[in-house]
């Protein structure tokens, strides 16, 4: 039989979602325990760049100053390519920042998580969940799964957090509906290239696509194409995984494609050719969802990481108001899951019409307004209390 080991929130999932949540609630002094079935460091499908919130976030939690000193490049300057010219802008300082950054996943999460487990949260690698306990009235009670021996491992906790991304086990087990559902219009591919200079963020529209780079750490960048899921699909059946996105990259991004003649290719492509764009119902008796578990939404926005960090907050003051006994829980359920949708309307709505390719035009203007929504979410974020700020001072 496994030991079982008891908390006031079990959060699984590691990355993202999970070592900011289990980050904040340990600041606000809560027993909490993080199972991730990945061994960290170690890499996952995205493309990485934070938004303006995203990098917000990381500032308030006090993490900022480690995530630049692990050498991923500061980025001021942001120019945008049309066929008819390029325009290039500044980063303006607003809400305590004045540039964007892409650190690489392994190196963000891996630093995440240990800030968590710094903070007191207890973190278990390799561990896979396989299903969540519940009770006779379906409150969730816990987690059970097995470490990477093999052996069983079940946690018991008033609150279980799932933050295992897309696919997520937590919500299929408390069988947490999908409430949106836009269909998956859109595919996102990329790889890592070396052997360029690669000062600033670019983005590259053309009928049909989306293109850009997102310099990151050892001197790399992660170029990348979205286009429809058709276009993706038909690609593919004509080659490999490779030479689809070359051509792909071609036809999007044709100076570009040119330049990278000159540049390495260090890693496999990857992506998605299929991106949905849904919204969870994301709290029930004794659960709660965040990040991609809770909601997804096409990458050709990049916000993912900062749309689970900005949960992550909401929900460890939600659950650290329950906890407390300060407000019912199924009011500080509710208040997070009002409010997570309400803050992930507009970015949502704009990623679901940017996915469907309009004319050059009216993506032009999808963009000016996705930026204009960008910025309304950062001043948003730090416009809150710090959640546990005055334990860490």
């Amino acid at each position: 039989m496994p030991t079982i080991a008891q908390h006031d929130v079990v959060v699984v999932g590691a990355r993202a979602a999970g070592s900011a949540t289990a980050l904040l609630l340990a600041r606000l002094g809560h027993d909490v325990a993080v199972v991730e079935r990945a061994e960290l460091p170690s890499d996952t499908v995205s493309t990485h760049e934070l938004a303006r919130g995203g990098v917000v976030s990381l500032h308030r939690w006090g993490l900022l100053d480690a995530v630049i000193a692990s050498g991923v490049p500061v980025i001021r300057v942001v120019t945008f390519h049309t066929d008819e010219g390029s325009t290039s802008y500044r980063i303006k300082a607003r809400c305590g920042v004045d540039f964007l950054i892409a650190p690489r996943r392994y190196i963000l999460d891996t630093l995440v998580a240990n800030a968590a487990r710094d903070a007191g949260a207890t973190v278990h690698m390799g561990v896979s969940v396989h299903e969540v306990v519940r009770g006779p009235d379906g409150r969730a009670l816990g987690i059970r799964g097995r470490d990477l021996r093999g052996a069983p491992v079940e946690i018991r906790a008033r609150f279980v957090v799932g933050a295992d991304g897309l696919g997520s086990t937590v919500a299929r087990s408390v069988g947490a509906p999908v409430v949106v559902d836009r269909g998956s219009p859109g595919a996102t591919q990329y790889a890592y290239f070396s052997g360029l200079p690669w000062p600033e963020i670019e983005f590259f529209t053309r009928p049909g696509s989306y293109a850009g780079v997102f310099p990151t750490h050892g001197g790399e960048a992660a170029i990348w194409v979205c286009t429809p899921t058709t276009v993706a699909r038909t690609a593919r059946r004509t080659g490999t995984a490779e030479s689809a996105f070359a051509a792909l990259l071609r036809q999007a991004a044709p100076v570009l494609a040119a330049q990278l003649h000159k540049a390495e290719r260090t890693s496999r492509v990857r992506g998605m050719l299929s991106a949905p764009n849904q919204v969870r119902r994301a709290a029930g008796a004794g659960w709660a969802l965040v990040g991609d578990a809770a909601g997804h939404r096409d990458p050709v926005t990049g916000h993912g990481i900062t749309d689970a960090y900005r949960d992550a907050e909401l929900l460890a003051v939600a659950l650290d108001a329950a906890l407390r006994g300060d407000v019912e829980e199924p009011v500080a359920l509710d208040a997070y899951e009002r409010t997570r949708r309400q803050e992930l309307a507009d970015i949502f709505e704009l990623s679901w019409r940017m996915a469907a390719y309009p004319p050059v035009p009216e993506f032009t203007e999808l963009t000016r307004r996705l930026g204009a929504a960008v910025d309304a979410q950062a001043a948003a974020i730090a416009a809150r209390p710090i959640p546990g700020v005055l334990l860490v001072a």
